[in-house]
């Protein structure tokens, strides 16, 4: 019964692309219309998501050839201090796209040792869009807008220590992550 499982976990992603085919398929002969009306839609998000993914990608491959395990964990790690927190706040809200974007790189950042803390103020602090903050000062002031933003940015940061505190720290709880002993050749004598 094991195996059927890991062969599942294996080839899961096949078998989803598999299934999805064929609903494509079957919604295709019972109703042509639709299913163009669908594949046109799902075209046009792929076109307005592509230009994200492409930088998230190339971040990521930024991130593996320029971030050793060693520097993510001083910059964004256990040690990194108010300097972690600050460069996940400011991540978070410079960071444009679709939040499903950046989740590759933010769980790649993970199993290099960045805080479980500074991963969930990235996410949070996302909510913090720039572009449009002069059109909510337009709509409710300069006054109103200082002070949301400033308890976004708060809730940012609580949320992320809360989240740590709940979650665990850094690399704990991922498959295949080794980096939650904060050691790179196992636990120290």
């Amino acid at each position: 019964m094991a195996g059927r499982f890991s062969r599942l976990r294996r080839h899961g992603g096949w078998v989803f692309l598999g299934l999805v085919l064929l609903a494509w398929a079957g919604s295709a002969l019972m109703d042509p219309q639709v299913t163009r009306q669908a594949l046109e839609a799902f075209l046009r998000m792929a076109r307005a998501v592509a230009p994200v993914l492409v930088l998230v990608f190339a971040l990521m491959y930024l991130v593996e050839r320029l971030l050793d395990p060693g520097r993510t964990r001083a910059w964004l790690g256990p040690g990194s201090g108010a300097r972690g927190w600050l460069l996940a706040l400011a991540a978070g809200v410079l960071s444009t796209g679709p939040v499903y974007a950046w989740y590759g790189l933010l769980a790649q950042l993970r199993d290099q040792g960045m805080r479980t803390a500074l991963v969930a103020v990235v996410l949070y602090a996302r909510a913090i869009k720039l572009p449009l903050l002069p059109l909510l000062a337009h709509y409710f002031g300069v006054t109103y807008v200082m002070v949301l933003t400033l308890l976004m940015a708060l809730s940012a940061l609580i949320s992320g220590w809360l989240t740590e505190r709940l979650a665990g720290g850094a690399g704990e709880g991922v498959p295949g992550s080794d980096s939650g002993n904060g050691s790179e050749s196992g636990p120290s004598s």
